[in-house]
């Protein structure tokens, strides 16, 4: 049987992807900073679908959070830390949270749970097209999020074997962000015409999982904006 945890997918892109784990067999684990967050989340996603509480922004916290998992195969990390900033109006406090949890607690994580990865187990990391796209308010996305592909790169050598890689998004059409929102930003300028989805962000991180000749690598979901 395989094991896949997502932290981060209690919500958004990471309930889809622990939903599709489930679908094919898995056994996920789904995490969130809210106990009950967690629990609804499981119940949708499916009956082999368990929980835990867990807060990547406290990363002293997260070996005792972690201590019930037996062994992993698969772990993503989609957690985001929105933290809208620009270096005119910086705010420390929010910035020290979204960097420690994007980048301490992700290694942090992928550290504490090394020791239960199963002999092929592999990981992927979330960063976002804000590292080669920056936008108003993005000072600090862009720098965590840039800072992912470092992590990515370092990580492929301490935890080898066991291989990782970064996924990084471009706006996620049918996210509950922006679903709702008429003309979304780029969705005129990316060459499929449209936004990538929230399926498409799933599947790719399955290949990333899958695909053993895959390592240290980040992969842009973007439908082509970077070519633009």
């Amino acid at each position: 049987m395989t094991t896949t945890i997502v932290i981060g997918g209690s919500g958004g892109v990471g309930r889809v992807i622990a939903r599709r784990f489930a679908e094919r067999g898995d056994d996920v684990v789904i995490t969130s900073r809210d106990k009950a967050t967690a629990e609804a989340a499981a119940a949708e996603v499916g009956p082999r679908t368990g929980t835990l509480t867990l807060d990547l922004a406290r990363p002293e916290t997260l070996d005792a959070s972690l201590a019930s998992v037996r062994e992993v195969d698969n772990l993503i990390i989609t957690a985001v830390g929105q933290a809208p900033n620009t270096l005119a109006n910086l705010n420390v406090p929010d910035a020290i949270a979204a960097v420690t949890m994007k980048l301490v607690g992700y290694a942090e994580a992928v550290r504490v749970l090394r020791d239960r990865f199963t002999p092929g187990a592999a990981v992927v990391l979330f960063g976002g097209l804000a590292k080669e796209r920056p936008y108003p308010g993005s000072t600090i996305v862009t720098t965590f999020n840039a800072g992912i592909t470092g992590l990515v790169k370092t990580l492929a050598l301490e935890i080898a074997p066991h291989r990782v890689n970064a996924l990084h998004s471009g706006l996620i059409g049918d996210s509950p962000k922006w679903r709702d929102v008429p003309n979304p930003p780029h969705a005129d300028r990316t060459p499929i015409g449209r936004l990538v989805t929230m399926a498409e962000v799933a599947d790719a991180t399955e290949f990333l999982l899958r695909n053993t000749g895959m390592n240290a690598h980040d992969l842009y979901v973007d439908g082509g904006i970077l070519a633009t």
